[in-house]
């Protein structure tokens, strides 16, 4: 199958783009690379998604979430196996990168298996430690909360 070149701006997300969103998660869940998260919590949150789109429809998503005013985390950052490599994720995060600073958030985190992605854009390597907000909010409902393998990142705005 030929890969299409001509790809969306990153727009917010809508209803009709959560069984897409499902997909990817749950491809990449099933991988062990991202958490899981229900549909009702991907329609919860839908408002802080973004997604990017071919012909065919979404191939590319993320999300930002807030913690606090100050704190938000780039969640559930997933491009199509099929586009990778195409500056589709890098896309989405300058995207959810300008919502942060029209919110006036002052730092914006990730927990990712690839630093150096975040690192291209401006995110350096922290302790997760210094996000009591994500550690006690969602990271103490994960299984791999004693065992987290996961590395912070943190762009300050």
């Amino acid at each position: 199958m030929t890969v299409n070149q001509t790809f969306s701006l990153p727009r917010a997300a809508n209803q009709a783009d959560i069984p897409a969103i499902q997909g990817l998660l749950k491809h990449y869940s099933s991988m062990g690379d991202l958490l899981p998260r229900t549909a009702t919590d991907v329609e919860q949150n839908l408002p802080f998604f973004r997604v990017i789109e071919d012909e065919l429809g979404v191939i590319a998503c993320g999300s930002l979430e807030h913690f606090t005013p100050e704190l938000a985390e780039v969640r559930s950052l997933m491009v199509d196996e099929r586009y990778k490599s195409h500056g589709l994720g890098r896309e989405i995060v300058v995207s959810l990168i300008e919502r942060a600073r029209l919110s006036d958030t002052k730092r914006v985190m990730a927990l990712t298996y690839v630093p150096e992605f975040f690192h291209r854009l401006g995110f350096r390597t922290v302790e997760k430690e210094i996000f009591p907000e994500k550690i006690w909010g969602i990271c103490v409902n994960c299984y791999k909360f004693h065992n987290c393998d996961e590395i912070a990142v943190l762009l300050e705005l």
